[in-house]
């Protein structure tokens, strides 16, 4: 019996009542199950932990799951792809352009760019591979309301694309809270088993979490959800050898004696689901710079570039 032809229901312990529960919490499939913590689904199931364990433990045989040689994990990320941010010097900076298998974060200011160069990866993910793209479909999940198709329309015209099609392939959701974007990124699973995605986008990341957990009491809960959230994300990336992309706010450091006194939104939770972390900032000139701050792979260094009417271009 293959993964497909398993049901939630075949697992020992999930009966059609439990099904239905994980079903609707959007974890409908073995890999869902078996990536959770056991307090993970005793809440969303009302089960208790023990029961939980035991339903994940059922899940992680059925797909056989564990330790795998280096051997595996080589050939595995044989298969990353790269996508170009647009400008020749941050491709450089990144190593090629941006990794699948991975999240990717972009972090900065008010109008440092963040959103521009997610409109300008959904744009490219769609050219064909050897032209920086790799010829496949984007989730765009959007929680401040700034996607703008005409800013699609200039980048694929600029690009030399059609705009219809190019647009016809970007699968654009509004968040309007935590909960609905943690939601679109559980429904996103089902997009991307129908249709050949290979970018994820989520302007901004932490907006609406941001929002809605005000103070220190509501801290510990807002990161909880939060590291569930880029869970989700980062299974995506993996099981679809996609990228994901998510942008973030910055807050002041008022610890930071020296240089610049920013910094992400989200501490350890983000920073530690994010493979690669770039801090974008304006520059001299109306010019863009962006900071390698982390990578698994590159060296931390900075590249210039402008945001021009047909989108990310060099300096």
């Amino acid at each position: 019996m293959s993964e497909d032809d398993i049901e939630l229901e075949d697992l020992n312990g999930v009966g059609a009542k439990t099904a239905e529960k994980l079903r609707e919490a959007g974890y409908d499939d073995l890999m869902s199950i078996a990536t959770m913590s056991a307090g993970d689904l005793g809440e969303v199931a009302d089960l208790g932990e023990k029961k939980s364990q035991k339903i994940i433990t059922g899940a992680r045989q059925e797909l056989d799951i564990g330790f795998e040689s280096g051997k595996d994990r080589y050939d595995q990320k044989k298969e990353m792809k790269k996508i170009s941010a647009g400008a020749s010097n941050l491709d450089d900076l990144l190593g090629g352009g941006v990794d699948t298998q991975s999240i990717t974060e972009f972090y900065g200011e008010y109008g440092s760019g963040k959103t521009q160069i997610g409109h300008q990866l959904s744009v490219n993910v769609q050219k064909p591979e050897g032209e920086g793209g790799l010829d496949r479909d984007v989730i765009y999940i959007d929680t401040e309301d700034t996607f703008v198709p005409q800013r699609i329309e200039d980048m694929a015209e600029d690009q030399g694309m059609d705009v219809e099609e190019t647009l016809d392939r970007i699968h654009v959701a509004r968040a309007f809270n935590s909960d609905h974007q943690m939601l679109l990124a559980d429904e996103a699973q089902d997009i991307c088993q129908s249709e050949d995605i290979g970018l994820i986008v989520v302007d901004s990341l932490t907006a609406q979490f941001r929002a809605e957990y005000v103070g220190r009491g509501e801290l510990a809960q807002r990161q909880q959800k939060l590291n569930r959230h880029m869970a989700t994300l980062l299974r995506l990336a993996n099981s679809h050898n996609a990228a994901v992309v998510v942008t973030n706010q910055v807050m002041s450091n008022p610890d930071q004696m020296f240089g610049d006194p920013t910094k992400a939104i989200g501490g350890h939770i983000v920073a530690h689901n994010s493979a690669t972390r770039l801090y974008l900032r304006k520059g001299k000139k109306g010019k863009r710079v962006a900071k390698l701050v982390d990578s698994p792979y590159m060296p931390e260094g900075e590249a210039v570039y402008n945001i021009e009417d047909g989108g990310i271009k060099d300096a």
